[in-house]
């Protein structure tokens, strides 16, 4: 059995893989397939995953040329338990801040690696526990979710392991607080760890990890941080005759898909000129057309 005697925070940038200590990477077992589209995608994330941060741009821009193809199924996989831990380098909060930092300029994505310094999280179990609370309500707004609880660690500074922040996201995205608060307390906890007890089954062995499944068990796996060819060539491998669906890039219809995008994802999803798009975005910002959040690594794009 072979293991990893790596510190899951501080992420291989060019492999583009969060990877998790002491987890076994060999036995995998088949996946049961259960899915109304023709190929379901199961994709083991964590809330404060940074590499699968770096992916967005890639994921939305398949959810909108494939996505009448195929569903996501969202599984978290426990990146952070606790700080019982000394290795790669990372012993301490503190240690993660410039890691952050190199992985926002790497992947361009706006991360502020400050937060580790300023109010530093002790574990990444509460955030993916309350995923799991909302995915108890709806689907989508667990998704919506997580990219609150995304923007509120890498962009906001916010330690995302405290409850008033997790509440703070689920009033923000539509959620029934009493709910939430007691499925946070009760079967979400069960769910959580349904979902690590998969993640060893399937030999997962870090963060991103998406399995692309077609209905007759096949798979298709893709690790780390990826072009976005990558994950298209896994989902045709599956399905060839996937219909790629026109997008409309007018900015209007893109903030109206998704409320919030960074540079990089408008310049993926628009296919748009990178250099150009900061101006381009700025100037829709100056004429009261969107609002701007800015970070010291980036910025954030919020629809009206």
């Amino acid at each position: 059995m072979q293991t990893q005697d790596i510190n899951p925070l501080l992420c291989d940038i060019e492999t583009g893989m969060c990877e998790m200590p002491e987890v076994s990477i060999e036995n995998q077992n088949d996946i049961v397939y259960s899915s109304e589209k023709t190929v379901k995608i199961i994709y083991f994330t964590d809330p404060i995953c940074s590499s699968c941060w770096g992916i967005e741009p890639q994921l939305r821009k398949l959810k909108l040329e494939y996505g009448q193809n195929f569903e996501i199924e969202y599984r978290m996989g426990g990146l952070l338990p606790d700080w019982s831990y000394n290795s790669g380098g990372i012993s301490k909060p503190s240690d993660v801040a410039h890691h952050w930092d190199e992985v926002s300029i790497y992947y361009d994505m706006p991360i502020d690696g400050d937060v580790w310094l300023e109010d530093p999280l002790d574990s990444s179990y509460p955030p993916s526990i309350a995923f799991k609370a909302a995915q108890l309500q709806d689907e989508q707004k667990a998704v919506a979710l997580l990219r609150e609880l995304r923007h509120m660690v890498f962009l906001q500074k916010n330690n995302i392991a405290k409850w008033e922040h997790l509440l703070e996201a689920a009033k923000i995205t539509g959620l029934n607080t009493e709910q939430f608060t007691a499925d946070y307390k009760g079967k979400a906890k069960d769910l959580f760890e349904q979902d690590l007890l998969l993640a060893k089954q399937l030999g997962v062995r870090g963060f991103p990890t998406m399995f692309f499944v077609d209905q007759d068990g096949n798979q298709e796996k893709v690790y780390g941080t990826k072009p976005y060819e990558v994950y298209e060539n896994a989902l045709l491998k599956q399905f060839p005759n996937a219909g790629k669906k026109p997008v409309d890039t007018n900015w209007e219809n893109l903030f109206s898909k998704f409320n919030t995008l960074t540079s990089k994802e408008f310049s993926e999803l628009a296919n748009f000129d990178r250099q150009k798009t900061e101006v381009y975005l700025q100037n829709l910002a100056d004429s009261g057309l969107i609002d701007k959040l800015n970070t010291k690594n980036g910025n954030l794009w919020i629809k009206k």
